[in-house]
């Protein structure tokens, strides 16, 4: 056995993660998903609102690309925090329903 893996001992001795555990993951988890929407809304209405106006055609495609690039991450972070939210809701479900000997993986 190799210094870096851990023990039969260690293993066993370590606490499971718990229903309550995943159910503030998952509030955890939708809370930030809903701020990034709310936050993803908000930029698509100011860009809409504020197009930008230059006189040289590359600042125009440096600013839309920009704009292009916050708008798809703040879309991105709302899509991520909502799918681990959603997952972890599914795990707070299972493991009501599961025994305690059944398997976490």
């Amino acid at each position: 056995m190799s210094p870096t893996e851990p023990s039969s001992e260690t293993r066993e001795q370590s606490p499971r993660k718990g229903p309550l555990s995943f159910l503030s993951g998952a509030l955890t988890s939708g809370l930030i998903a809903w701020l990034a929407f709310g936050l993803s809304r908000r930029l698509v209405f100011y860009f809409a609102a504020h197009p930008p106006h230059f006189s040289s055609a590359i600042a125009q495609n440096i600013a839309i690309t920009l704009k292009t690039l916050l708008v798809g991450l703040s879309f991105l972070a709302t899509f991520s925090s909502g799918f681990i939210a959603l997952g972890l809701g599914l795990l707070f479900l299972r493991s009501l329903f599961t025994g305690a000997d059944g398997d976490p993986a």
